[in-house]
């Protein structure tokens, strides 16, 4: 048997400062048996494929088929290799086979560097002779050869081959994928060799950012890189399922445009906050959270982006808004260093600066991003101040601008001695790491020193990453020193690192409450009837609501003057005389809401206006004393279930678009914290001499929606509880819509 030569065995370099596992084959793999989860041997043989064919390859410099030859070959697992094209009868003078169908053995992974128009025949062949993996470099979307209404339907028809088969696949439209922790790699392009090993599992839609990150000579490596594509079989909660079987990974990054597993991923990353491994996610684009949710504000509300929101939320993720930010997070996380206990509670970050101007910029830009710096006590300020020159301060964060001598000692000790203040709880030296022209080393060898000192999280903060001096840099970096670079992705990967903790503790709160309460059988059948008889009306939708345990105001329907006098009188005066015309589906848009009625008389003209202008049918509702209006909803998401959103009610709430987008189950202290992230929280507490509204009512008031979106979501594509108005004494409900599905 002939197999193509492999080459000579390339070292994996670990990335500067991580110190891989001394003996993997000893290390036991993480326990996934809490969470049900466990890396598929499909997807396993894929990632450790010890058997590869190359289909398509090519001895032509510079084609793909070359390059992905070349690749494979400087796997350090040296798999077994098999070229196929029938147009070659050797490469490199090993044989190449003209189809699969003449391999001598079923390969684990077979690499598809072929046209769009030969993609579904070679993939059944695989699936046919017993690959157990696939690679599609291709984007899997024109056959010339058939008419566009069937091309379009390639991509189905290839999911359905290999899940028909049991097949692992990357793909289609990806870039491969690289086991740096296994020495495997299935690319069809050219990456630096040999790629850097370190704590970071990669999974990103993007082939543009694979290669990015790949190449960035930040201070991380990896175990793990995957380019995955459109994941037409095999999706990102896969990949980092099998990342966290290996005892070596410690950090995931996550560079996503959409979630097309939600059960999947919710499940991967509950096991990653189970051993503490910091996840990382830049969301790019839509998780079509809602849809073009119609007529409900809840919809509206949540946005393409709610449903990560919710999800970073739930589940304790470091969500980051570019690449930048990405790097700089994924290098502290990587650093290995974590704010101690003893320090959880600090009051924050402390940095040094050789310039006041930078020094202030850094405090604005903290501010924006909500990053805290911690208030030094006594002692650290008697240290400081006997280290400064004449007209300095001794505080936080410290400019220590001096003459130049002595620079090392200086900014050593200053750095050392916030180190030692029990409120710090990192400590970044905030100075353009540029290269200094003299020769001096002063900044980076006092940020070494200080590193020998103490084991908080230390980094290098620069303001302009295009003027680093890489080679520092890269010396720091080899010493676990982050070198984070740029203000704004710096200070907001140290507010990662700060609000690790108390995402972690958030996190394992929603799993406590996340084994939900038992379901109210008789209480969801009535909802599912409900719902399914139609879009129902705010009396029975309040009725609903009311059945969950949320205080609702008393309402009744009417279609004449007489029955709207009777109904006015059960419920009594004051009363509201809303519009229930078909259609409307915010009523005071259109002036169908009449507040303050205080008698029949002022009763029956407000009637007959209404019904002039929009029909006989209309709501007699409760009067409720003004007070704080908010919104609650429920929205559909395809992939994650129902979202809850909680934000500004009444008119604000398309005015502010002021809201937060949870998860179901919601805790009672998750949904105080849901409050507090509302802009509209000041009026809550009360503003102007007004008291303050009842919050416990609030709060009950999302649990009872949460529990009804556990009990009625998959019967819900949108539900509204428009205004819920807070005061002193609770929280009611007084209009309602739902959009059944």
């Amino acid at each position: 048997m002939t197999s193509l030569d492999t080459g000579t065995e390339s070292d994996r370099t670990p990335a500067p400062g991580w110190t891989p596992t001394p003996d993997r084959a000893a290390a036991p793999r993480r326990v996934a048996a809490a969470s049900g989860l466990g890396s598929s041997a499909a997807v396993r043989a894929m990632l450790e494929a010890r058997s590869v064919a190359l289909v398509g390859a090519s001895p032509r410099a510079g084609s793909f088929g070359r390059r992905m030859l070349d690749e494979v070959a400087k796997s350090s697992a040296r798999p077994r290799a098999y070229p196929v094209n029938p147009r070659y009868a050797k490469i490199d003078g090993a044989t190449c086979y003209p189809s699969l169908a003449d391999l001598p053995e079923a390969v684990d992974l077979a690499l598809l560097a072929v046209p769009d128009a030969a993609l579904e025949r070679e993939l059944t062949l695989a699936a046919t002779v017993g690959c157990r993996a696939a690679v599609i470099f291709g984007n899997a979307y024109s056959n010339p050869a058939v008419t566009e209404s069937v091309a379009n339907g390639l991509r189905d028809r290839l999911t359905a081959v290999a899940r028909g088969a049991g097949m692992a696949m990357c793909g289609a439209g990806c870039m491969g994928f690289a086991n740096v922790s296994y020495g495997l790699r299935a690319l069809g392009y050219t990456e630096p060799d040999p790629l850097p090993a370190g704590p970071v599992a990669l999974v990103t839609h993007s082939g543009s950012v694979f290669s990015a990150l790949l190449r960035a000579r930040r201070g991380f490596g990896f175990t793990l890189a995957v380019s995955s594509g459109q994941e037409l079989v095999t999706a990102a909660p896969d990949y980092l399922d099998y990342a966290l079987d290996l005892p070596e990974t410690r950090v995931l990054a996550l560079v996503l445009e959409t979630i097309r597993d939600g059960g999947g991923l919710r499940r991967v990353l509950d096991r990653a906050a189970a051993h503490d491994v910091p996840v990382v996610l830049q969301a790019v684009g839509s998780s079509a959270a809602g849809g073009a949710m119609v007529a409900a504000h809840s919809g509206a509300l949540a946005g393409s982006d709610g449903g990560w929101e919710a999800l970073a939320r739930a589940h304790g993720v470091h969500r980051v808004s570019d690449l930048g930010e990405l790097a700089d997070t994924v290098e502290l996380f990587a650093a290995g260093r974590r704010v101690r206990s003893s320090t959880a509670g600090g009051s924050g970050v402390a940095t040094v600066h050789d310039s006041g101007l930078e020094r202030a910029h850094v405090v604005d830009v903290a501010e924006s991003v909500g990053v805290p710096f911690a208030q030094i006590g006594p002692t650290t300020t008697e240290r400081l101040a006997a280290l400064l020159d004449p007209g300095l301060l001794a505080g936080n964060p410290l400019d220590v601008w001096g003459t130049g001598a002595g620079t090392r000692d200086l900014f050593g000790s200053a750095l050392r001695a916030l180190a030692d203040d029990p409120a710090v709880t990192a400590v970044a030296l905030a100075v353009d790491l540029v290269p200094e022209l003299d020769g001096d080393e002063s900044y980076p060898l006092a940020v070494l020193d200080t590193a020998d000192h103490t084991d908080k999280p230390l980094a290098v903060l620069s303001n302009l990453g295009s003027a680093i001096d890489r080679d520092w840099a890269s010396r720091l970096r080899a010493r676990g020193i982050p070198v984070l670079e740029g203000t704004r992705s710096g200070l907001v990967a140290l507010r990662h690192l700060l609000d690790h903790g108390r995402t972690t503790a958030t996190a394992d709160a929603h799993r406590a409450v996340g084994g939900r309460a038992p379901v109210d059988v008789a209480r969801q059948a009535a909802g599912t009837e409900l719902l399914a008889n139609g879009e129902p009306d705010s009396v029975a939708l309040l009725k609903l609501l009311a059945a969950y345990g949320m205080q609702v105001a008393r309402a009744q329907a009417a279609v004449d003057l007489d029955a709207v006098l009777a109904a006015a009188a059960e419920i009594g005066y004051p009363v509201v005389l809303k519009t229930a015309a078909s259609g409307v589906a915010h009523k005071s848009d259109v002036g169908g809401v009449l507040s303050g009625l205080r008698d029949a008389s002022e009763l029956a003209a407000a009637y007959a206006d209404l019904a002039r202008r929009l029909g006989p049918r209309v709501l007699v509702c409760q009067h409720v004393s003004a007070g704080v209006e908010l919104a609650l909803g429920i929205v559909a998401d395809p992939q994650l279930g129902p979202l809850l959103v909680v934000g500004a009610g009444g008119v604000l709430v398309e005015l502010l678009a002021d809201r937060v987008v949870a998860l179901p189950p919601i805790s009672g202290s998750a949904a105080i914290e849901l409050l507090d992230s509302l802009r509209v929280r000041t009026l809550l507490a009360g503003a102007r001499g007004t008291p303050p509204v009842d919050l416990a009512a609030i709060r009950d008031a999302i649990g009872a929606l949460s529990d009804l979106a556990l009990e009625l979501g998959d019967h819900i594509e949108a539900l509204d509880v428009n205004p819920l108005i807070c005061g002193p004494s609770g929280a009611v409900a007084v209009d309602a819509l739902a959009i059944p599905r």
